[in-house]
């Protein structure tokens, strides 16, 4: 059993897929692992730490990828034509924002596993990227809006007199944005924090922070069957952007992080809205890579709008890519030795739901039910 890890080519992106001590878990599985040189360099480990763990390091990616059986990657890799025929590839491959991809790695006969497809079972949550990542996204989040303003978060009495403390307005609270709250917290702000989700409430307040609300009507339904949050009412987006623009002017941190999965961000903060907020406030917009919650958000980009600071990173995760790539790597690993390995040899469970969640090309094929439309062979 051959697995191959390649270096990173997205832009901005510094996370491995594999930190050493997953290989030496990997290989202690039986498994023969190469690395492309420097593949985890910009992570903070070097060729030297994965050789000590019994790792081969090939110079070039064709070296790497000769007799692979298994590709990790933490972004879907750009030469999809150079990719050995048959694999399995393994990662955050983004279906749907990559769709054209999907027919070029079919034809390869690639059997190719989305992990942020996974579904959200209590027995997936050791293999769950996404929780993984939006938890460090969350907390670089309050970081980086910390960095960029010129306010101190807790509160400072001193002699020359008493600093108030920052306000912070996390929108949205799933895993980054409970994360968000919990770091705003510790350093010591006023936190408040928006969901069109009432369940998460108790959670919200269980961090010490005030819960704010658009009543939902009992007919609708705020999330998805799968624990997101879901597209609301004409309504309910008349009162919530009355809620936001209110609250917003009294903040000096609002953290964004509401996504739809498949669909572009909601927007929830507009030009209105940040013209109204106070000089030298900052909004950290984590939904950036999927057109921004806020009107103004520039992609990979920090801008001032009116004395008003937008930071429009799209990758947060790698900002902070050694703990990432850990978290990352230790996810892919339980992924892979649970439904995939036995006795040292690749044995996929082709029938577990884990793999039948996750799994979107196979046998010459698009076959994940969200994506067949995508295949003229479906």
């Amino acid at each position: 059993m051959k697995i191959t890890i390649l270096k990173e080519r997205q832009t901005n992106e510094k996370r491995v897929a594999a930190t050493p001590d997953a290989v030496k878990r990997f290989i202690a599985a039986g498994a023969k692992v190469t690395l492309e040189k420097n593949a985890g360099l910009a992570a903070g480990w070097l060729d030297e730490s994965y050789k000590e763990v019994g790792a081969a390091i090939a110079a070039t990616p064709a070296t790497a990828l000769k007799a692979a059986e298994i590709l990790l990657c933490v972004n879907a890799p750009e030469n999809i034509e150079e990719l050995p025929e048959g694999i399995l590839l393994i990662g955050t491959l983004n279906p749907y924002a990559n769709k054209e991809k999907l027919e070029k790695i079919a034809s390869k006969n690639i059997s190719a596993f989305a992990l942020e497809l996974l579904p959200r079972i209590s027995r997936a949550q050791s293999m769950d990227i996404l929780s993984s990542q939006a938890n460090l996204a969350g907390y670089r989040a309050v970081i980086e809006a910390v960095s960029v303003g010129a306010k101190v978060v807790p509160m400072m009495m001193t002699a020359a007199g008493t600093v108030a403390p920052s306000k912070v307005l996390v929108l949205g609270a799933g895993v980054a944005g409970l994360q968000a709250i919990a770091t705003a917290k510790r350093l010591g702000g006023v936190v408040s924090a928006f969901d069109v989700r009432p369940v998460v409430r108790e959670q919200v307040q269980s961090l010490g922070a005030k819960f704010i609300e658009v009543p939902v009507d009992k007919n609708e339904a705020a999330e998805t069957t799968g624990g997101y949050a879901k597209e609301m009412s004409e309504e309910y987006k008349r009162l919530q952007s009355e809620l936001i623009a209110t609250t917003a002017k009294t903040q000096d941190i609002i953290i964004s992080t509401a996504l739809i999965p498949g669909r572009p961000a909601p927007r929830l903060i507009s030009t209105e809205m940040v013209e109204s907020m106070k000089q030298g406030s900052i909004i950290v917009d984590m939904a950036a890579a999927s057109g921004g919650n806020c009107e103004l958000t520039k992609l990979d980009e920090v801008i001032e709008h009116k004395g008003v600071i937008i930071v429009g990173y799209s990758n947060l995760p790698s900002r902070c890519a050694g703990d990432s790539s850990s978290l990352y790597a230790r996810n892919l690993f339980n992924f892979i030795s649970t439904l995939m390995i036995k006795d040292g040899a690749i044995t996929v469970q082709w029938e577990d739901e884990l793999i039948k969640g996750t799994l979107l090309t196979h046998e010459g094929k698009i076959v994940h039910p969200q994506f067949l439309s995508t295949s003229s062979a479906a």
